[in-house]
């Protein structure tokens, strides 16, 4: 294992495995989750159990051979709730232009993050904007959770109210109360093992089919591989929705690179990440691919953090999980019988994460509370994850004028600026 290093980073192979079986318990959630959102769009949800898997492989092996990084990637939450309910539900996109949108939003984010250019786009959005994005998309897939599970339901009169309690309903209140404990006492995998214990609940009580067998091969990703339409996807109208993919996937990779960083011990002896160019260069590549198989965003998962606390040091931690993913894909017929009310509460959950974000937000600043407050606000609101990010950057600098403090803004934020603008207007 000369490969890995494994001395070098004061690691064993049997470290290493444990640590990348943690990351996978974690994380393994998505491979429920993402075929769950992205089948909404009339994508074939047994070849997204397929791609999901395929996906997160192929990026988190990758990282592992050629970073030498125990982190891992997979289609993410918050990009992929993007991808069907603003992009395709609720702009009335098909699913090929979209995948269109993935595939040159991650062709951008890797040229921006070869030249350089990804740092004055970081260096130019305001730290507190960032951390907006963060919570906004949190109370947003929240919000999501809540309507898959049929907890909230849509009312004439308020626009939104509280769904009846339904069978299904309280079986997935359970499923969250489940995953909500295991969560508080620091259980790994508490949100796979919520979702499981929630099917089988549903199994048990006449709600949930059983399956047809346990292993099977892999549904094939004929119907969505490949099937991407770029040309669509070069139209006035996708710019906004395009960076708003980039900007996303931006805040989340690096966010989460910081965050795993120190615990891994990647901060080299000037304090800067190694290697954080080639992990970003890998989570744009993993982007292009996902979208040519038939997936939206892959990126880096902050539940690596969970395989590093384990010991987790080097490449051979994500190889572990990478492979497990793979593995995964032989368990369709398991995964294809989860229903929404089984996996809703891991979105609310996923959600509250996120959202716990706002914390950092200085909102006793009148001038960082609206700008934020709109973009948060707003994602839900509107069902639209660019929306908010829109009214929360138009906001922002408009405020900045009426302070006096244009000369505060850097030139690379008004270029954001006024692709919001064009978002805005092209509605």
């Amino acid at each position: 294992m000369d490969f890995f290093q494994l001395e070098k980073h004061g690691t064993n192979i049997k470290q290493e495995i444990v640590a990348g079986s943690t990351t996978f318990l974690t994380m393994a959630y998505i491979i429920f989750v993402n075929p769950g959102i992205l089948s909404e769009t009339g994508m074939d949800k047994g070849a997204l159990i397929t791609v999901t898997c395929l996906a997160a492989f192929i990026g988190t092996m990758i990282t592992a051979l050629w970073v030498n990084a125990p982190l891992a990637m997979a289609p993410g939450m918050g990009l992929n709730a993007f991808f069907t309910y603003t992009l395709v539900l609720g702009m009335g996109t098909t699913w090929n232009v979209a995948l269109g949108v993935v595939f040159i939003s991650g062709i951008i984010f890797l040229l921006l993050t070869m030249t350089g250019f990804r740092e004055k786009i970081i260096d130019a959005i305001p730290l507190q904007l960032r951390l907006a994005v963060g919570a906004g998309i949190g109370l947003f897939i929240a919000f999501i959770g809540m309507k898959n599970l049929g907890l909230i339901v849509a009312n004439p009169a308020t626009l939104v109210g509280l769904g009846p309690l339904t069978p299904t309903v309280i079986l997935g209140l359970v499923g969250l109360t489940i995953m909500g404990g295991l969560e508080i006492k620091q259980v790994k995998g508490g949100l796979l093992i919520g979702i499981v214990v929630t099917t089988v609940l549903g199994m048990v009580l006449g709600y949930v089919e059983l399956p047809n067998g346990i292993m099977s091969t892999p549904p094939s990703i004929a119907p969505i591989a490949f099937k991407l339409d770029i040309l669509g996807a070069l139209k006035v109208s996708m710019i906004a929705p395009i960076f708003s993919f980039m900007f996303v996937d931006l805040f989340d990779s690096v966010g989460t690179i910081v965050a795993c960083a120190n615990e891994a011990e990647m901060i080299d002896e000037n304090g800067k990440i190694e290697n954080v160019s080639k992990i970003l260069e890998v989570d744009a590549a993993a982007t292009v691919i996902g979208s040519l198989l038939g997936t939206s965003t892959t990126t880096t998962f902050v539940e690596s953090a969970a395989g590093i606390a384990e010991g987790g040091r080097t490449g051979l931690t994500s190889a572990t999980t990478a492979i497990l993913f793979f593995l995964a894909m032989f368990f369709t017929p398991v995964i294809g019988v989860v229903p929404a009310f089984a996996t809703a509460p891991a979105l609310i959950i996923v959600g509250i994460y996120m959202f716990k974000n706002l914390i950092d937000i200085d909102l006793h600043k009148i001038d960082i509370a609206i700008p934020a407050f709109l973009t948060i606000i707003l994602m839900p609101l509107t069902y639209s994850i660019s929306t908010g990010i829109t009214f929360g950057f138009i906001s922002y600098a408009i405020i900045e004028i009426i302070s006096g403090k244009t000369k505060t803004v850097k030139p690379t934020m008004w270029v954001i600026v006024a692709l919001s603008l064009v978002e805005l207007l092209s509605k």
